[in-house]
């Protein structure tokens, strides 16, 4: 069952929730519509209706459940991110499983980056900013636990060796610094993390990082992450 929402200020973050449990579904609305900057603009049971919701509504962010009936929240997400008119939709996935098989699947699948379910209210609403200003739901320290970690116990399902020639070859198209930028973007630092070891200022970095996810394809950071690691340009260490 869907509830699409009132029309609401352009200004504001539209967040689509997808979960199917209402009473969380209902959680989580009473919390978006508390912040002045954000509002719940639809709601969605699978991801079936997530996706048609998406398509109608054109939200910000959807935090999109990884585990529902019918349609889950991978395929969702895999639709979506497919889906050249929601090129500007970022998907925050929702999981009881922080560190599994779920995680680089979904970042696969076009995730702009993980929560979990038990996270604090502003951990949320911070997520829900931090996505809709299309930056990854990653901070340095979910890439390392997140990414590194896992792809060190076996590389991740659903990594092919085409997929890895095919990442390997577009990096060829980067610039000496793109690639450096990027090595250190799946270390997990930061933008000024990366200014700062490199002397050059945030914006330079930010500015290798948008050339870099134009250059491969890559919808936000964590896309690069994955890239990097399914290219072999950054080998995972295992702990």
């Amino acid at each position: 069952m869907t509830q699409p929402a009132e029309a609401v200020p352009a200004r504001r973050v539209r967040v689509l929730l997808a979960d199917d449990q209402a009473l969380l579904r209902s959680a989580f609305k009473v919390l978006v519509d508390s912040e002045p900057d954000m509002c719940v603009v639809g709601e969605a049971s699978d991801g079936a209706q997530a996706f048609e919701l998406a398509r109608g509504l054109r939200p910000d962010v959807v935090l999109m459940d990884i585990r529902m009936p019918g349609t889950d929240g991978l395929a969702a997400t895999r639709l979506i991110s497919a889906d050249p008119e929601l090129a500007d939709v970022r998907v925050v996935m929702l999981t009881t499983f922080e560190v599994d098989e779920y995680v680089a699947a979904a970042l696969r699948a076009g995730a702009s980056g993980f929560l979990g379910k038990g996270a604090e209210p502003e951990e949320l609403l911070n997520a829900i900013r931090v996505a809709a200003a299309g930056d990854a739901l990653l901070s340095p320290a979910a890439t390392k636990g997140l990414i590194a970690t896992f792809l060190a116990q076996g590389g991740g399902a659903g990594a092919t060796p085409a997929s890895g020639a095919a990442h390997a070859q577009r990096l060829a198209a980067l610039t000496g610094r793109e690639r450096e930028v990027l090595v250190l973007v799946a270390a997990g630092l930061s933008n000024d993390e990366i200014a700062r070891r490199l002397e050059v200022s945030p914006l330079t970095v930010k500015t290798h990082v948008n050339r870099a996810m134009s250059k491969l394809g890559a919808r936000d950071r964590a896309q690069l992450v994955v890239i990097a690691y399914e290219s072999g340009l950054v080998r995972p260490r295992a702990e």
